[in-house]
């Protein structure tokens, strides 16, 4: 799915969204960075509290395409500027991580 319609289709808000024709394949919900090094599947969204550049470069190593923050948490200047530099988009939500998981696994049609 094209980042741009998962976007549209689950109401998040844009904070910056440089490839919006990125095809996302997957998601992966995560708070410890090193699991999301060690399991995050490329070309996915990555969905966390980790408000902080330090998610950024995960997500670049990884090869993730998005970044959500839940609980609608402030996204510092760092955060945004190396998403920017990095071509990683940054997303924001109110809902919780599992909640959103499931919306976005229903988009995504992940079989688990």
């Amino acid at each position: 799915m094209k980042l741009k319609d998962l976007v549209d289709q689950a109401g998040f808000e844009v904070v910056t969204l440089p490839d919006a024709e990125a095809e996302v394949q997957n998601a992966y919900s995560s708070d410890l960075l090193s699991d999301v090094m060690g399991h995050c599947p490329e070309n996915s969204i990555l969905i966390t509290v980790q408000n902080h550049k330090n998610t950024v470069a995960v997500s670049t190593l990884v090869e993730a395409k998005a970044i959500l923050i839940v609980h609608n948490r402030t996204i510092p200047d760092d955060m945004l500027a190396l998403a920017q530099q990095e071509g990683v988009a940054l997303l924001r939500t109110a809902c919780d991580q599992f909640t959103i998981s499931c919306k976005i696994g229903v988009l995504l049609d992940i079989d688990t």
